[in-house]
């Protein structure tokens, strides 16, 4: 079988394509055939050596995979051969080893998919869990009417637009082209802001007629993160899921207090909180699992490449100009 390592640390090159036996499940595992593979920014960390959860080398980087119960070990019950199961690197004892034709895994790490679900679709699921928990578990003083997404047409992002909009609440999604004003918009998004040519806070709060939003979800963090500030309303929650452009230069505190009268709260989100809450972590995947059984949401992919191609997926992906979740076929 196929599978990808990275020996050495390093950009898309550092991606290799290899040749390996078919792992054969032992006892409480279950062996799947992989139909697709998510790209993401752990897969990119991992690349580049630099997670803080990185498994030893050569390290296998994919962190999510949808496919077909291929075998069984001994002992593995309430699970069939060709059954539709997805198993994220989130359930397994390290990160990656999800990019590979077959991938071996505990029984219990594996989450079992209604039949009419599309597989492609599926393996975008583990960004639907992280926006789950950004929208419903980060405890907001009170539940927000309405939602600043930083990145509307992102991974996450697209998540997070359609999970804030069936949570019936209004959505303003930044983006930095028309192209992806539209996609946003397509996703439930009620309104985009061009971050590179407006004022985010200005328009936000006009659009809000002055009121300000309930919650700004955004990755990027840096220089712009203490004026996300000034688009919350009353008990609003400026929620940072990442920091991409590094830590804000401002002292947050002193600008936490220049907004007293709205009685902001900042939080920061790791999905790492639920590396050890198991029941936690699948009971948020159950629910958009469920959320997709019924056609509630719609992933959106932005290109399909195959596992031989994985160091163009990671360029795109390394690019930002990708619309949705890239993904990847045997």
């Amino acid at each position: 079988m196929r599978a990808v390592l990275v020996r050495q640390p390093g950009g898309p090159d550092a991606l290799e394509v290899v040749e390996l036996p078919v792992p054969a499940p032992g006892a409480g595992q279950v062996q799947i055939r992989a139909e697709a593979f998510g790209v993401g920014q752990p897969d990119v960390l991992i690349r580049r050596g630099v997670y803080k959860w990185m498994p030893p080398l050569p390290a296998n980087p994919g962190n999510d995979v949808a496919g077909r119960i291929s075998a069984l070990g001994s002992g593995v019950e309430g699970f069939a051969i060709g059954q539709k199961v997805l198993l994220s690197a989130r359930d397994l004892s390290q990160r990656g080893g999800c990019y590979a034709d077959y991938v071996i895994a505990p029984a219990d790490a594996v989450h079992a998919l209604p039949d009419n679900v599309d597989l492609q679709a599926a393996v975008c699921l583990s960004n639907y869990q992280v926006a789950y928990a950004l929208l419903h578990e980060c405890r907001h003083p009170r539940a927000p009417a309405s939602a600043l997404v930083i990145g509307a047409a992102g991974g996450v992002g697209t998540a997070l637009v359609q999970l804030a909009k069936l949570a019936g609440m209004t959505v303003i999604g930044t983006v930095s082209t028309e192209e992806k004003a539209a996609f946003a918009k397509a996703n439930g998004a009620d309104h985009t802001v061009f971050y590179r040519s407006e004022d985010v806070v200005a328009r936000t709060r006009e659009l809000t007629k002055g009121e300000g939003v309930g919650l700004v979800l955004d990755h990027v963090c840096g220089p712009e993160f203490t004026g996300y500030l000034g688009a919350l309303g009353k008990w609003g929650t400026l929620l940072s899921y990442n920091a991409f452009a590094g830590l804000p230069e401002e002292n947050l505190m002193a600008a936490m207090r220049g907004h007293l009268d709205i009685c902001p709260a900042v939080r920061c989100f790791s999905f790492h909180i639920y590396d050890h809450d198991r029941d936690g972590r699948r009971a948020l995947m159950r629910s958009v699992i469920e959320a997709l059984g019924r056609n509630a949401i719609k992933p959106a992919i932005s290109a399909v490449l195959k596992l031989d191609e994985v160091r163009k997926a990671h360029t795109l992906l390394e690019q930002g100009s990708a619309l949705g979740k890239i993904i990847m076929t045997p």
